[in-house]
């Protein structure tokens, strides 16, 4: 009885994620190394909105992933050549059920301290796997505990953990890790410019 009633339970649960997953925007990266598509979080709103709009405006379309780091992260979201750069700031949204985990759409910011974002910068998280004495090590450093689901996460999937509580985490890779990990081989010149232009297309789907 108690088994059937865990079953039940754990279905419904899986079956109210995945409602909830369905009603999430979706919004295609077209790149010269293939595509990626992400799912955009619907509790970090201003985020989520902003990203929407600057697709629907085409402001992305031309523009390349300007740093690549291998095992950390692949950045993008300056204007394309000839537009100018955003010079606004989206207040901060950093949710504790969103962590850096592999395939995790963050948005990128300067110092300040407040954590506002970039009015158009993101990055893709790549990262690495850690062991569980790795994160018990950051728990230590970073003052705080990772859940178990951010443990599984890290442990198995990978990403980049110090990152957590410091960035906005609004969406994630729902298709095209393998792209992630493409363009995160490619060659960098110094300042993680890559050497030849990865060129990006987002649109809504």
């Amino acid at each position: 009885m108690k088994r059937s009633l865990f079953l039940t339970l754990t279905l419904t649960f899986l079956f109210m994620m995945e409602l909830d997953a369905q009603k999430m925007t979706k919004v295609l990266i077209h790149t010269d190394m293939g595509d990626i598509t992400v799912a955009l979080y619907n509790d970090t709103p201003k985020h989520r909105d902003n990203f929407i709009k600057l697709a629907n405006e085409g402001f992305y379309n031309g523009s390349i992933f300007h740093r690549v780091i291998k095992g950390f992260m692949i950045q993008g979201g300056g204007p394309a050549a000839g537009k100018a750069e955003l010079t606004n700031t989206i207040p901060a949204e950093i949710m504790p059920n969103h962590f850096h985990k592999k395939g995790a759409l963050a948005a990128a910011r300067t110092d300040n301290p407040m954590k506002a974002s970039s009015g158009s910068q993101f990055y893709i998280v790549q990262g690495q796997k850690y062991t569980e004495a790795q994160l018990t090590q950051f728990e230590s450093q970073m003052g705080k505990k990772f859940t178990p689901e951010q443990r599984t996460a890290y442990t198995t999937l990978g990403g980049t953990p110090h990152l957590d509580g410091a960035y906005t985490v609004f969406g994630e890779v729902v298709s095209g890790l393998d792209v992630v990990d493409k363009i995160a081989a490619v060659s960098t010149a110094p300042g993680d410019k890559p050497y030849n232009d990865i060129k990006m297309t987002v649109k809504v789907l």
